[in-house]
């Protein structure tokens, strides 16, 4: 964890998070969700950057996550195999229906149900309302793009808009990154942890850096995993039956690849095909909309505009795959000055009425999988806790920039359907990273020979060792993977269950 310096003191910040300072959410209320970067080291090449966002804390990173949740349909499960590229997922969108929907309930997940193949509806409690200008650009893109081809429509969010499982209604406080007292916005603190607690079978023991998991050759079963006490640094082992690896992406791959006997690793695919989603394209401009209006608190959601490239008729010639857009509309607020000159009581007189109407769309794409992206063990560095950090090797390729440039485009020629002005497209070089959307590293798959993991997250090498974070990813749509990842750990786990009482595991 960081240091308890002073809140405000950025110097220190700087020094000890520079990485993580990348991410809006880590500021001076929030710094303390997100990792020392010196005691939390890893390595890049210096031509390949990779900016590795997180939290080790209890909770993780639900604790500060965007929460917006988008299922995937067979538009996504089927990619890999229709277009030759990657592995083919063992699954289908019929097989983690039901379990999204499981999950779902649990959460509570506010939006719209557009009947869209390529964004599957879910269960949903009542959408949050958009404001006039995304209503403008809501029917301005409707009226040009008629029959869904292109739709603005709210975003799928996993914070309450009514009272669900305990838990209260979002009132639009303000900034959720903070931390949620009415519990409103999804979170392990918030939500799965009072559950297990309820059961009377949870033990949580935190400070508890996992270094590798402990495997028995004559047995052939993973027994345990090996710990360092992150107060102490005393070494423990914690043993199970069954292991659930889930330590995000990066950190389960690391995990692997500190374990003896080539744990889990017998296709030599563990840390390979590291990918993130793309963000950088898009467009924002002014919007004509009521001057006698303004947004009113902090609504946690802006809208969603669902994949539309590639679906259907609609073929691109110079990209697969495709990007979705989150964004939205509002009033400009006093901060607008520091872009303006002025000064004395008039200028701050002016600047406390509201600016003008204003749009963005932002792009988000899919990366595909290709092993040059990579982690490994650098064995000439460790962290804080004496354990060897990663090497990681990832870079977008041109698949992935040619998506930042058609967002550029397809983002000012609906912000122009809704009659904008003073559209600015936009494309930036960002590395990976920053969308905080790693996937892969330990992918599922049909044949042993060419994934780690089957069907039901199950090691093919491990029976009794289940991964289903990020890790387990064959591919990532252009969809926040998060509720994915639930509906597949919801899943394994309920396999897992009857295996056990089976005696198989």
């Amino acid at each position: 964890m960081p240091s308890s310096s002073a809140l405000g003191d950025r110097k220190q910040r700087s020094k000890e998070q520079p990485i993580q300072q990348q991410c809006y959410a880590c500021d001076e209320m929030a710094y303390k969700f997100f990792v020392n970067d010196l005691e939390n080291p890893y390595t890049t090449p210096p031509d390949k950057p990779f900016s590795w966002i997180r939290g080790r804390q209890v909770g993780g990173r639900s604790i500060m996550w965007g929460r917006q949740v988008y299922r995937w349909s067979d538009l996504d499960f089927e990619a890999n195999a229709r277009e030759g590229i990657g592995v083919d997922w063992p699954i289908r969108y019929a097989d983690i229906a039901p379990w999204y929907d499981y999950v779902e309930t649990f959460v509570g997940i506010s939006g719209q149900s557009e009947g869209l193949p390529q964004l599957p509806d879910g269960k949903f409690l009542k959408p949050m309302a958009l404001n006039c200008a995304e209503q403008r650009v809501k029917d301005a893109v409707a009226r040009a793009w008629p029959g869904g081809e292109r739709l603005v429509t709210i975003g799928r969010c996993a914070v309450l808009t009514e009272a669900h499982n305990g838990r209260a209604a979002c009132h639009y406080c303000g900034p959720c990154h903070r931390g949620c007292i009415t519990r409103s916005y999804f979170s392990s603190i918030n939500a799965t942890l009072p559950a297990a607690q309820a059961t009377g079978r949870l033990t949580l023991r935190p400070y508890s850096v996992v270094q590798s998991v402990i495997w028995d050759q004559k047995r052939g079963r993973a027994t345990g995993v090996r710990v360092i006490d992150g107060q102490t640094k005393h070494v423990l082992e914690f043993r199970a039956r069954v292991i659930f690896l889930c330590a995000s992406t990066i950190e389960s791959a690391r995990i692997l690849l500190n374990s003896e006997h080539n744990l889990a690793n017998s296709s030599g695919q563990v840390g390979k095909n590291l990918m993130d989603h793309i963000m950088g394209g898009g467009a924002s401009g002014k919007v004509d909309a009521p001057l006698d209006r303004d947004t009113i608190g902090n609504r946690p959601n802006g809208i969603y505009v669902p994949r539309f490239r590639n679906v259907g008729k609609n073929k691109s010639s110079t990209f697969v795959r495709g990007y979705g857009f989150q964004g939205g509309g509002g009033r400009s607020d006093w901060g607008r000055g520091g872009d303006q000159t002025g000064f004395g009581a008039e200028f701050k007189k002016s600047l406390r009425h509201p600016g003008p109407w204003g749009f963005s769309l932002y792009g988000f794409g899919e990366m595909l999988p290709r092993p040059e992206n990579f982690v490994e063990i650098d064995k000439t560095k460790v962290d804080a806790w004496g354990i060897p950090v990663v090497k990681i090797h990832c870079a977008y390729g041109d698949n992935e920039k040619a998506l930042v440039h058609d967002m550029s485009i397809t983002g000012a020629e609906m912000l122009a359907e809704a009659g904008a002005h003073d559209i600015q497209p936009f494309t930036s070089d960002n590395p990976p990273g920053l969308v905080i959307h790693e996937m892969g590293t330990a992918r599922m798959g049909k044949d042993p020979k060419t994934s780690v993991l089957n069907a039901h997250n199950q090691v093919h090498d491990v029976p009794n060792l289940f991964i289903t974070d990020g890790a387990c990813m064959a591919s990532t749509a252009c969809q926040n993977p998060s509720i994915t990842y639930m509906a597949l750990t919801a899943r394994a786990a309920a396999y897992a269950v009857d295996a056990m009482k089976r005696n198989e595991l």
